[in-house]
């Protein structure tokens, strides 16, 4: 590996260069993906699944396995127009700690610890490791935890990346290149238009809503209920005869509204980066669900006004959420009363209690900061490890996923913008910091 030693000339590339690089990688990736049969067109086609998680750690996995530098830098395609559109020669660039944007610092930082350890893995284990990102059993019969964590670590990444408006907005062309190229043959060759279409949507935009449509009033019902707490509600409550995705949907957008009531740093954020806000709260927001509102008994939701929804009464579209919901209660439960017996058994034996974040707190800081967040950082600066498979970001991204999935149903996008509203008039409002 060849060991740069780079001087700062106190400039930082452009975010959209960035953009464009890493858009230009992700089709790549994603195609060769598809020729490794890792993604299968229909999948590709269909944007199931977490496909906007799966898509960029890829990218992240194959850029890895390129890194030629110590410290991990990533080439960068070289810029064929300037600024004003007209064309140019470019020397080569790598994105590395001196100039990368401070937008992508945090990305890069944790791309690059995990550089090393991928590098090091066999050929065998660096496809298992592929697997795994895809959510396929590694082929592998003995394999190592540290690449579960390795795995954990990059899909932590894509989903910061999947939040980016910037990506969602052209991610669906970057699917559809994947399914235009990867040597496979179209079914008509008399047909010129590709046989399979990308049917990737966007979700609502959070800034659109925000510009479109007045803001609630203070003295608005919706406003009030956000800011009450503990038993906040985002919008109105669901009559008692509702169905089930209402009382899913407004049980997660009433846990929401106490998250913000309760986490000054995400009320600032939205004002920063307001879909991130949003995505860090309605995780949080599972989190707090599955924690205080989910019986593991035949998986029960007791909902706002006492409604109840358990898995035998849900749709068949809907109980795949309500399984993964009930898992996630169980492993929440599970985690705390380890973390209890951790500190119960250290001060039974005459020692202190671990020097270390619980991994519940722990798994709540990656939901909240995003891995490479502050928590996260300090943590490595210390030369802190975590657990062998990064348990704690590895149920981060289940909590994740969930979001992603829950989000994108019909129901829950039909009334995000009433939500995105009531989140804007609560990011101007005062609360207290749990």
């Amino acid at each position: 590996m060849q060991t740069y030693t780079r001087s700062s000339s106190g400039s930082f590339l452009s975010e959209e260069y960035i953009q464009d690089a890493f858009h230009s990688y992700l089709k790549s990736s994603l195609t060769q993906a598809r020729i490794e049969k890792l993604l299968d067109t229909d999948v590709l086609s269909s944007a199931e699944g977490d496909l906007m998680i799966t898509g960029p750690a890829l990218c992240l996995y194959f850029a890895a396995l390129r890194c030629t530098t110590n410290p991990p830098s990533v080439p960068l395609p070289r810029r064929r127009k300037n600024s004003n559109g007209t064309s140019t020669a470019s020397t080569p660039t790598d994105l590395s700690t001196e100039n990368c944007p401070p937008a992508f610092r945090s990305f890069l930082s944790v791309w690059a610890r995990c550089v090393p350890p991928i590098q090091a893995l066999t050929p065998e284990h660096q496809h298992d490791l592929a697997r795994i990102i895809c959510g396929l059993d590694p082929l592998t019969v003995t394999i190592s935890e540290d690449v579960y964590g390795i795995a954990a670590d990059l899909r932590a990444v894509a989903i910061e990346i999947s939040q980016r408006r910037s990506f969602q907005d052209r991610y669906a062309s970057d699917l559809q290149a994947a399914l235009d190229g990867g040597g496979v043959p179209s079914i008509s060759s008399s047909n010129p238009s590709p046989s399979f279409k990308a049917s990737f949507v966007p979700p609502p935009s959070y800034e659109d809503v925000q510009h479109n449509s007045p803001s609630p009033s203070p003295t608005s019902s919706a406003y009030s209920s956000a800011q009450s707490s503990p038993n906040a509600q985002v919008i109105n409550l669901p009559p008692q005869d509702s169905s089930p995705i209402d009382i899913i949907r407004e049980t997660l957008y009433a846990a929401l509204a106490d998250v913000l009531s309760t986490h000054a740093s995400l009320r600032a954020l939205l004002k920063l980066d307001p879909p991130r806000a949003y995505f860090g709260s309605v995780a949080l927001a599972i989190l707090d669900v599955a924690w205080g509102s989910v019986r593991e008994e035949e998986v029960t939701v007791i909902g706002v006004l006492g409604t109840s929804l358990t898995l035998t009464s849900c749709p068949t579209d809907l109980k795949p959420f309500m399984i993964e919901l009930g898992g996630i209660a169980k492993e929440v439960r599970k985690m705390r009363e380890e973390d209890d017996e951790r500190v119960i058994r250290a001060l039974q034996e005459g020692r202190e209690p671990p020097n270390t974040l619980p991994r519940y707190e722990r798994v709540r800081a990656v939901l909240e900061e995003g891995v490479g967040g502050r928590s996260d950082l300090e943590r490595a600066g210390a030369g802190r490890s975590r657990s062998p498979s990064g348990r704690a970001v590895a149920f981060a991204n289940r909590i994740n996923a969930l979001a992603l999935g829950m989000t994108r149903l019909k129901a829950f996008r039909e009334r995000q913008g009433e939500v995105f509203r009531v989140l804007a008039a609560a990011s101007a409002s005062g609360g207290s910091d749990g």
